[in-house]
């Protein structure tokens, strides 16, 4: 069986005159009401049909809600009811025209739109879903506002890792997705310690099928390495993202959409084998699990045992993945699905030094300077469920829930500050514990104003994280030579000297939220939104530390103006927050600092959505940041604890401009374009002006391509891949650690042998750039990027 993509099909003369009638099987069409445009794509991917309409025909035009088990030809039908347009079903192609059968005459004068259903086997209306779409753009996301709506229609920044470009760059985990995405930065500070970056802020959400989730340092471990193996496509939204996700930074959010069921036979295994040892081996496999197609399953399991460029360091992972969905009625689909992934590995804690202030030691790539017995092991196990019901008004409502259950483990050593050109080494033992809990209740749907039609979401939720943390760290700083390490020399240390070190908190998030569309005219769309949040922190480590924020409210507002069929204008404007536990002289918290971003910009949308293009302005603040009171006063020296005042602020703006999607049917592209410039506004420690995150680049430029070949080369396909930024650096001492600008290119081969075979390779880092991928400080948090390296695939498809 050929599962593999339909290529895409000419609408010919001949075709059309056929006459032809295509009879196919009954269908499961869960298609909402919304505009025909967006109605008539989903029915293609969902029917697997291709669709051709003019889209001056369809402007403007609405679709009733579709639901039920219907041949295409009468979904066909249903969608067109009340628009004054007619179907036509011919071969393998779904024809709309405004009297009767589009003639030849009509497809050149009109220049038919031609959407391609990609032959996945799922039988699913998710007209966001890229898996099988050959696609590196996505026709909807609702990670910004939480209503679906398409890039163009969303007044943010926003990008989407899809499917295909995650098999294309051979991207196996989340810090590959930081790495190579739009406008966000992966910054190491150690071999499994990370920080992700943007518009010069730290990422500290993430959500998983829309589903806030909080990291933070130690927490952040245990997702960053996500296997992409369970995802679908990984959707970024720049600024800040208060509406959707709560407390944070005005940075961005990610948002993880995992794999769902097909009611169609899917399987396949791929095997990889690289450089460093590095092997990796993938199942996935789905099908419906009864006659009817109502119950559906899929299974994901991966495994990879991978050696390093750094001497010493190694990982085992394994994932494990499982989902189930079940429509109840015809009206009410429910699911249910798990997952865990379990990652052992040899890992230090920091990594290589620069001298005591900033100077370049020029260490090998190679060197690990912690020890042979030092580990960092983690597990993550997640369980979720949800439920929607679909009403005949085309109305929606949704129940999700998700628990996830994180833990680490890590004993491991660290380089101390030096004196003058001594380098010591230190070790700390850590058990850490996090586990979070979300509740999200949704109702979605349009309704009518003044003669037209709008959409609203209003919603509530509930987040905790509860995180608890033990171990303990040893103060001998035992001497080390940084230039002639053996880590297999220093033994260790015993339990009895250990200093021990203990944290418990609670964070609990509550909220409700509402988002409206209004179309006051056909060209002007204008969103308004609002978030109320009650957040409470619990330090179950001590008295002392708790706090409340009481009815924050987060604010959302843009305004879209479509200038014709292609571009559209739009200005945004929302909002954020992050609580902070530091005190004040009185022994108070600060209140929490507030983040803002007025973003402008202009994007077009060509090929019916297939091609994306954009370009922004931002500017950014967070205020009421934390900063120590000078001179500390008596009172705080006496308690023994440094006091804080919150009045410092911080600017960031910049330009941010991005292409994505299909120029031709063959050929696919990504290309985006950074500028950020932030800087302190007000701070004690630094003057007006100074650069606020300086190991964050000024310019950013990520691109990837891919290009299928035609004729007798037609199972070839070509990529490339090029990341450049600009000179960064770290203060140090009375120096800095700097990064010179640097470019990393990537290629890539692929071959598809028949319908069951197809092989790849992926050449990284092709002329073996030497850079930083973390900036080091004097004690020992630099990171280099990896090396020259390749990386074989074969995999077999059912």
């Amino acid at each position: 069986m050929n599962v593999f993509p339909l290529r895409p099909l000419v609408v010919t003369i001949s075709l059309l005159s056929t006459g032809l009638v295509f009879a196919a099987a009954p269908i499961s069409i869960d298609l909402a009401a919304q505009p025909l445009s967006s109605a008539l794509q989903q029915l293609g991917q969902v029917s697997g049909l291709k669709v051709s309409y003019s889209s001056t025909a369809v402007a403007g035009k609405t679709a009733p809600a579709v639901r039920g088990q219907m041949e295409p030809a009468v979904a066909l039908q249903e969608v067109l009811a009340g628009s004054g347009l007619v179907g036509d079903v011919q071969g393998n192609v779904l024809t709309v025209s405004n009297a009767g059968p589009a003639s030849p005459d009509e497809i050149a004068q009109l220049g038919i739109t031609q959407v391609v259903a990609e032959d996945t086997g799922s039988m699913t209306s998710d007209v966001a879903a890229t898996e099988g779409s050959r696609s590196y753009t996505t026709r909807s996301m609702s990670t910004s506002t939480k209503l679906p709506l398409s890039i163009r229609e969303t007044p943010q920044s926003v990008s989407v890792m899809t499917r295909q470009r995650i098999d294309d760059q051979g991207l196996n985990e989340l810090n590959d997705i930081v790495k190579y995405a739009p406008g966000i930065q992966l910054h190491k500070l150690g071999g499994d310690r990370q920080q992700f970056l943007a518009r010069g802020f730290t990422i500290d959400n993430l959500m998983y099928d829309g589903l806030p989730t909080t990291i933070s340092t130690f927490t952040l471990d245990t997702v960053s390495g996500a296997d992409l193996a369970i995802y679908d496509r990984v959707e970024v939204v720049r600024g800040a993202t208060g509406l959707m996700t709560g407390a944070g930074s005005p940075s961005a959010t990610l948002n993880l959409v995992r794999k769902r069921p097909t009611a169609m036979p899917q399987v396949s295994i791929t095997t990889s084998a690289g450089s460093w040892d590095r092997y990796r081996t993938q199942l996935d496999a789905s099908n419906k699990l009864n006659e009817s197609g109502t119950l559906r399953g899929r299974v994901v399991a991966a495994y990879e045992d991978n050696g390093s460029f750094i001497d010493e360091r190694e990982k085992q992972r394994q994932t494990f993945y499982g989902i189930l969905e079940a429509d109840l009625s015809d009206s009410t689909t429910w699911t249910i699905g798990a997952s865990k992934q379990r990652d052992d590995a040899v890992s230090d804690w920091g990594s290589l030094p620069a001298g005591p202030n900033g100077e370049n030691l020029h260490l090998s790539r190679s060197t690990f300077l912690s020890n042979d017995w030092a580990y960092w092991d983690r597990d993550n196990i997640t369980a979720f469920t949800d439920i929607t019901h679909r009403f005949d008004n085309g109305w929606n409502a949704k129940l999700a829930a998700a628990r996830t259950w994180a833990e680490s483990n890590t004993f491991s050593s660290y380089l101390n500050a030096p004196i003058g050109n001594n380098y010591t080494q230190s070790s700390g033992q850590y058990h850490s514990k996090d586990v979070q809990t979300n509740l999200d209740a949704t109702v979605s749907g349009p309704f009518e104003l003044f003669g037209r039609e709008h959409e609203v979401a209003f919603g509530a939720s509930r987040r905790q994280e509860r995180y608890d943390q033990k171990g303990g760290y040893w103060p001998e700083a035992i001497p080390v030579d940084i230039y002639n390490f053996n880590p297999g020399v220093i033994a260790k240390p015993g339990l009895n000297t250990r200093l021990p070190y203990s944290s418990k908190n609670t964070a609990t998030e509550e909220a409700v939220y509402g988002v409206a569309r209004f179309n006051p005219i056909d060209p002007l769309h204008v969103i308004l939104g609002s978030r109320v949040t009650w957040y409470d922190y619990d330090n179950r480590a001590s008295d002392v530390g708790d706090y409340k924020v009481m009815r924050e409210v987060t604010p959302y507002a843009g305004v879209i103006y479509d200038l014709n069929d292609t571009y559209s204008v739009y200005a945004s404007y929302t909002e954020i927050f992050k609580p902070q536990t530091e005190q004040n002289l009185g022994g108070s918290t600060l209140k929490p600092m507030t983040g803002e971003s007025y973003e402008i910009g202009l994007k077009g949308e060509y090929l019916e959505g297939n091609l994306n293009a954009s370009i922004a302005v931002f500017d950014m603040t967070q205020q009421n940041r934390a900063y120590a009171v000078p001179d500390q006063p008596t009172l705080c020296r006496n308690q023994n604890r440094t006091c804080y005042e919150a009045a410092g602020e911080v600017r960031s703006r910049g330009i941010d401009t991005e292409l994505s999607g299909a120029l031709t049917p063959n050929w696919d592209v990504s290309a985006s374009y950074t500028l950020v410039l932030s800087q302190y506004v007000k701070d004690q420690a630094y003057d007006k002006g100074t650069l606020f995150a300086p190991d964050q680049p000024k310019h950013l430029f990520k691109a990837a391509t891919t290009y299928r070949l035609t004729g007798e080369l037609s199972n070839w396909r070509l990529g490339a891949d090029v990341l450049a930024q600009s000179k960064t650096y770290n203060r140090v001492g009375t120096g800095h650690a700097v990064q010179d600008a640097y470019a990393v290119v990537g290629l890539m081969a692929g071959y598809q042998f028949n319908e069951h075979w197809d092989g790849q390779v992926n050449l990284n880092n092709v002329f073996d750039e030497k850079y930083w991928q973390g900036i080091p400080n004097a004690s020992g948090t630099g990171v280099y990027g990896d090396p020259r390296n390749v990386m074989f695939s074969v995999k077999w498809s059912l």
